[in-house]
């Protein structure tokens, strides 16, 4: 790697930042660079620091990135990389440090040959943290010579010009960066860049990162950049993570499959190169029943796929529909498996490195691959090499070809479900609604709002208390079915699960339509103790697992009744649970007062019910997101899956996070 490095150093300069136009907009406009100003957006920040770092990574001049979580709101990312340039800039009057800072689209990624590839397209990274932040500062070192550099207000006024520094006198700076000195101790750089930043946070609604998300997207890029150590520091809370995996996506699926059952033992592992590109895939089949498929460009992850993900599964149809044909497994004349029966417990991981200077993403976010070249070249290393996987490995072949026509057959079984039970129901267009629904007026989805409501008692009490213009109850009684065991022609075919789908009107499965839904907010409510958080955890796997679309657009909610219900004289006053009654007894004192503990919903009156857990004015709810998808699954897998002992582990670990009804 050194030199590697030293080469590289003596050839990353000036002349390759590449500048197009100027930062004035981002400040006004901030979603359309980070796509949000909440959490998210908060957290976007860090990663187009970091991604910088990786990209460092990527050429092979840095091996050790470090993320630092400061007291005081402050990030600081450090890499060993070549360190950014500060030598002048021609024409521009700046070094190419400040232009990188404080000019939008100007960085080393637009041709110039500082990189050949790169997480980063647009060059908007450092300038776009630096529009957002109270205060930027950057250390470089370079041929064993510090640089320093603050920026203030947006980057619109520089603090403390570029200067040379001796890491030792950093007081001398006067710096706002009062982490500076404990970051530099840890560093242990022969050369590279140190970038920490405050978040302004007059433009976030939120700058408090969240340790164990970001940690979490971190070790995912560990297992994307093979023999790069990731540290991890959370100073506010003491903790420290560090990730290093030399064996790449293979290791990572391995994670992901942990808890499950494989049906083809042996990995299908593929890695080449075609042109500029290189395609790394790995997949193996479990015996679960949905997909989990995550894809990469140049180690950042593409939430929403692209082009890359379309030439993998285009491939893999062919494929196993290829050998199926081959080993005349399938009479003449006979259908097919689709690409959606291919999908059943496939885990599967799509990475491509392509070069930066022809990277085309669907927005700043990256979140999909445009380039439409990828897509046969993913194909053809795909095809070819799982073609000979399968001829190879017959054992292996027969059950993911097993796995994949069981697959076909529920489907198909599925279908004839759907077209014999509820042919004339909502699902088609019939306007045939489950008996129990009580529907609201409100027609725009937009504006309505469904409770599915645990038991009778308290779905008359709903019924009583709701605003019937725009709030629909469906109450469902017990414990609705387990998905996560069950495929879905037996999903559909179980009576509380397919109320709910016709009361929601969008249908499941390959016949699911999101413009058909018929409410944008679907509350689930369920009594405050263990059961009720049961029937919750598995209302949260049907909609993960088979109404993924639901879920991803944010209509999910989970409504907080209250466990107390406090009156004094004619005032009455309701709590959530045990921390806010300690806190009311604290602060009430002597006050005469009649504590009041609800077993459940069923105890609640309709106007009890509408003040508490229905009244938009006063109610809380708690809205369902998956921040990290992988991690999720592995959740979903472990607590309602078939294997006891994950699951005993996982109760063992999280016990004391356990809010229960005792």
């Amino acid at each position: 790697m050194e030199s590697a490095r030293i080469s590289s150093l003596n050839e990353y300069s000036a002349d390759q930042i590449q500048v197009l136009e100027g930062l004035e907009p981002v400040r006004k406009r901030p979603g359309m660079y980070i796509g949000s100003t909440d959490i998210y957006g908060l957290h976007h920040l860090v990663t187009e620091i970091v991604n910088n770092s990786v990209d460092e990574a990527l050429v092979g001049v840095c091996n050790n990135i470090k993320i630092f979580f400061h007291k005081n709101g402050s990030v600081s990312v450090t890499d060993n990389g070549r360190g950014i340039p500060t030598d002048m800039k021609k024409g521009y009057g700046l070094s190419a440090l400040e232009l990188a800072f404080t000019k939008l689209h100007a960085g080393g990624k637009f041709g110039g040959g500082g990189y050949k590839v790169s997480g980063g397209l647009h060059g908007v990274g450092a300038s776009v943290v630096n529009a957002l932040s109270e205060w930027v500062t950057v250390v470089v070192k370079r041929n064993d010579k510090y640089e320093f550099i603050e920026f203030q207000k947006g980057g619109s006024k520089t603090a403390i010009p570029l200067t040379k520094f001796d890491p030792s006198k950093v007081k001398a700076l006067k710096t706002s960066n009062e982490n500076l000195q404990e970051v530099l101790a840890k560093w242990e750089a022969e050369s590279g860049t140190i970038v920490t930043f405050m978040p302004d946070s007059s433009i976030f609604s939120n700058i408090n990162f969240k340790y164990d998300t970001l940690r979490d997207q971190y070790k995912e890029y560990a297992y994307l950049t093979a023999n790069v150590k990731f540290e991890i520091f959370d100073d506010r809370n003491a903790e420290e993570s560090t990730y290093y995996f030399e064996g790449g996506i293979q290791s990572f699926l391995k994670t992901l499959n942990r808890h499950k059952g494989l049906i083809n033992q042996k990995m299908f592992y593929k890695s080449q190169q075609i042109d500029d590109v290189l395609v790394e895939i790995a997949l193996q089949y479990n015996d679960t029943y949905s997909e989990n498929l995550l894809s990469f460009v140049n180690s950042v992850k593409t939430g929403e796929g692209g082009t890359h993900v379309t030439g993998f599964r285009s491939a893999l149809t062919k494929s196993v529909n290829d050998y199926i044909k081959k080993q005349n497994l399938i009479k003449e004349g006979g259908d097919y498996p689709t690409g959606e029966d291919l999908r059943e417990g496939l885990t599967a991981i799509v990475s491509v490195k392509l070069p930066s200077d022809n990277l085309q993403y669907e927005g700043q976010t990256k979140n999909k691959l445009g380039n439409s070249e990828i897509k046969p070249i993913v194909e053809q290393a795909m095809k070819e090499g799982f073609d000979s996987y399968l001829e190879e490995n017959p054992r292996e072949a027969g059950s993911i070809i097993d796995k994949n026509i069981l697959a076909f057959k529920a489907r198909i079984a599925a279908r004839a479900a759907r077209e014999t039970v509820i042919r004339k129901s909502a699902l088609e267009g019939g306007g045939v609604l489950p008996g129990k629904l009580a529907d609201c007026r409100e027609r725009d989805p937009a504006n309505a709002e469904i409770y599915i409501v645990e038991g009778d008692s308290a779905g008359g009490s709903a019924k009583q208390g709701r605003d019937r213009e725009t709030q629909a109850i469906l109450p469902l009684f017990g414990k609705p079915l387990n998905t996560e065991r069950a495929r879905l022609d037996k999903i559909i075919d179980n009576d509380r699960v397919k109320n709910l789908i016709i009361a929601l009107g969008a249908g499941i499965g390959e016949q699911f339509n999101l413009a058909k839904l018929r409410y944008h907010k679907i509350i689930i409510m369920s009594d405050a103790d263990v059961d009720g958080s049961h029937i919750n955890t598995l209302y949260l796997t049907l909609f993960y697992r088979h109404l993924p679309v639901i879920l991803k657009n944010g209509f999910i909610y989970v409504a907080v009744p209250p466990l107390y219900k406090i009156t004094m004289g004619k005032e009455k006053k309701y709590l959530l649970d045990d921390t806010a009654l300690l806190a009311f007894q604290k602060h009430a004192g002597g006050t005469k007062h009649v504590v009041q503990r609800f077993k459940g919903l069923g105890e609640m009156n309709a106007e009890e019910l509408w003040e508490t857990t229905m009244n938009p004015e006063t109610r809380t709810l708690k809205q369902v997101t998956v921040e990290d998808a992988a991690k999720a699954d592995e959740i979903f897998t472990t607590l309602m899956g078939d294997e006891v002992a994950p699951r005993r582990r996982f109760i063992q670990t999280h016990a004391k996070q356990a809010n229960l009804d005792v």
